[in-house]
């Protein structure tokens, strides 16, 4: 669609004497990435609470305002008090309600993640949305990013390719905080150039990984 090769960057990402931005607001085509507050709370519960939409998340649905809150201030309030961070909120410009997240992690593996409400599928807009963070996070001078998913949720996978990554390995995780065997796909997009990298810390921590054909 138009609107997903439409991106206009709002407040900024540059860094300025060796201070970075945290979690710049951004703008597309039909969507406002910015920060999570308190004002949200209502919101981040209807997103988290829905059994189909956590169920290949690291987290179980929550059931109360009061636990969203706790997710907010682990999982955000945390995050926007650091120097560097992306940790966003997916708003219909319709609106500014958040119906999703959207992130990437400061850790080495510069995790790519997110989620968004079961009746906003299929629209592109989590495409949309990755396109935008990842074009920051260049600009920012991140040099890759990862992202993995469990691989009887393709659907995920096909978001990392829409956005331009690139199936790498699988690999074999006893999955916590709910305890099962999981397989999944790991993903990369390397941002500097350096087409040849490849993040392997999973493939070394798993006794069981492999490269799956035709992924």
């Amino acid at each position: 669609m138009a609107a997903e090769k439409t991106l206009a960057i709002l407040g900024g990402g540059e860094t300025v004497k060796g201070t970075l931005i945290n979690t710049p607001t951004l703008e597309t085509g039909r969507l406002i990435l910015r920060k999570f507050t308190e004002r949200d709370l209502e919101w981040l519960f209807l997103i988290l609470h829905d059994k189909e939409v956590n169920q290949f998340l690291p987290w179980y649905p929550i059931d109360s305002i009061e636990e969203a809150k706790k997710f907010y201030e682990e999982r955000y309030a945390s995050k926007y008090v650091q120097p560097q961070a992306y940790a966003y909120a997916i708003c219909l410009k319709t609106d500014d309600h958040p119906i999703g997240y959207i992130k990437v992690d400061m850790e080495e593996h510069h995790d790519f993640g997110y989620g968004l409400r079961r009746e906003f599928w299929h629209q592109g807009l989590v495409t949309e949305a990755g396109k935008a963070v990842i074009a920051q996070v260049k600009k920012d001078g991140l040099p890759y990013i990862t992202a993995t998913h469990d691989r009887n949720n393709p659907r995920s996978g096909g978001v990392m390719r829409n956005v331009g990554m690139k199936y790498q390995y699988s690999y074999e995780e006893q999955w916590q905080p709910k305890n099962f065997l999981v397989t999944f796909r790991m993903y990369q997009l390397n941002l500097d150039g350096n087409t040849d990298r490849v993040y392997k810390k999973y493939w070394d921590q798993s006794a069981a990984h492999f490269i799956e054909p035709n992924v």
